[in-house]
């Protein structure tokens, strides 16, 4: 959306995917700032935006206490240099912690593996060993 109308929170819902209690959270750790109109929100452009910015943050496994720190370096006025600065040091630390995780996973499977292949083989030769029993 390039608008700049405000949209209601059902709205903000249908439009990210997300729950009401999602962004009454936002709101309340004070990452949202949505116009009140007595129990009404009102979401601006700049909502929708900080919101895409907040899960995507979410997916890469940002805290959100780092999510808030790069969207309070917006308003900087230095056209946005420190917070682009800012996140790609926390990007590559986050690319780093998942690099280590996918290995160590890696490795897990490939053992995992292995202990399956030699289950299979001991109930293979179980097997044998019981049909000539037999």
């Amino acid at each position: 959306m390039t608008d700049d109308r405000t949209l209601t929170i059902r709205e903000m819902c249908d439009a990210f995917d997300v729950t009401p209690r999602t962004l009454r959270f936002y709101e309340a750790k004070e990452l949202l700032f949505p116009i009140r109109e007595g129990q009404k929100r009102l979401f601006t452009r700049r909502d929708r935006g900080r919101l895409k910015l907040i899960l995507r943050g979410k997916r890469f496994g940002f805290s959100l206490e780092e999510i808030r720190q790069l969207l309070d370096l917006y308003d900087m006025g230095d056209q946005q240099r420190t917070q682009l600065a800012r996140t790609y040091e926390i990007a590559q630390d986050r690319l780093n912690d998942m690099i280590s995780q996918r290995d160590e996973l890696n490795e897990a499977i490939s053992e995992l593996e292995d202990q399956m292949r030699w289950g299979e083989k001991m109930l293979a030769s179980m097997g044998q060993s019981k049909k000539a029993a037999e």
